[in-house]
């Protein structure tokens, strides 16, 4: 063997299971919520001027020791479970985030101070809750790109009838394509659409309701409600499927139980008959 690999530490599997155990437990996990919540809080008051001013250098303090036990907990749970820790999204999601804040935020990198708030996301990683919901966001993305693709559709054609018909009168709504698209976004989020664009466009063109009425059903109570439709149901599937695992799982521990107390029974009578005989 080579004399150079002759120090290279074997993996000691004694210790990677007392890690994993302390860095699962729930103790460790309520510290580390807890570290998140304070740690917004930190960097909410770090944008006021006034306290700044008055404890600025004890929240640094602060802010930086919170840091620092972020480093360390990625650390100890990448000795624990390395290979684990890289199949986890939830855990590479918490390496970039606290990567991105340990990254020098001066010179051309001072604007990653703003990003420094990324930490409170450590939220969705570390709430169960919240990452089911995340998943079922995610899990949600195939179905909604077709809607997508019928909702870009309506838009192409609508700015286009929009772009022709009235851009001649009102160039700055729908002078061109694409001011015409930004105009029936506010149409179809439903701000100021009546007063302040139909009835304006109404006053030269009286059937351009017949234009804009159609758009907003399509778009706003019915395209927008098929999102909604779409991020429930994966959500629901979600849960289910959860769900689902946590019968199965329970069913599998009541079968070894039963095998065990099978086997208890098996060795009980076993003894019987040599006490008998």
């Amino acid at each position: 063997m080579p004399a150079n690999l002759k120090h290279i530490p074997a993996e000691n599997p004694m210790l990677q299971n007392k890690l994993k155990s302390f860095v699962d437990h729930p103790y460790f996990e309520t510290v580390i919520l807890a570290l998140i919540i304070i740690n917004a809080v930190v960097l909410g008051l770090e944008t006021s001027p006034a306290v700044m001013n008055s404890v600025g250098p004890a929240l640094m303090a602060i802010d930086t020791a919170i840091l620092a036990v972020f480093v360390i907990e990625l650390f100890l749970r990448l000795v624990a479970d390395f290979r684990g820790f890289w199949r986890n999204p939830w855990r590479i999601f918490d390496l970039v985030v606290v990567g991105v804040a340990v990254i020098p935020s001066t010179g051309a990198f001072s604007v990653l101070r703003a990003f420094r708030i990324l930490r409170v996301l450590r939220l969705v990683s570390t709430v169960k809750a919240m990452r089911r919901v995340v998943t079922g966001l995610l899990s949600a993305l195939p179905g909604m790109g077709s809607i997508v693709l019928l909702l870009g559709l309506i838009f192409y054609v609508f700015a286009v009838i929009s772009t022709k018909l009235f851009g001649n009168s009102f160039p700055d709504w729908f002078g061109t394509l694409g001011e015409s698209a930004y105009t029936l976004f506010q149409i179809m989020t439903l701000e100021s659409w009546s007063m302040g664009i139909v009835r304006p466009v109404m006053e030269q063109y009286p059937y351009a309701w017949l234009l804009f009425v159609p758009f907003i059903i399509m778009t706003a109570f019915t395209v927008l409600n098929l999102f909604i439709g779409v991020i429930v149901d994966a959500m629901q599937s979600e849960h289910e499927a959860e769900a689902r695992g946590e019968r199965e799982r329970m069913m599998s521990e009541t079968e070894m139980i039963l095998n065990e107390v099978r086997a208890l029974r098996q060795e009980v009578a076993e003894l019987k008959s040599g006490k008998n005989g």
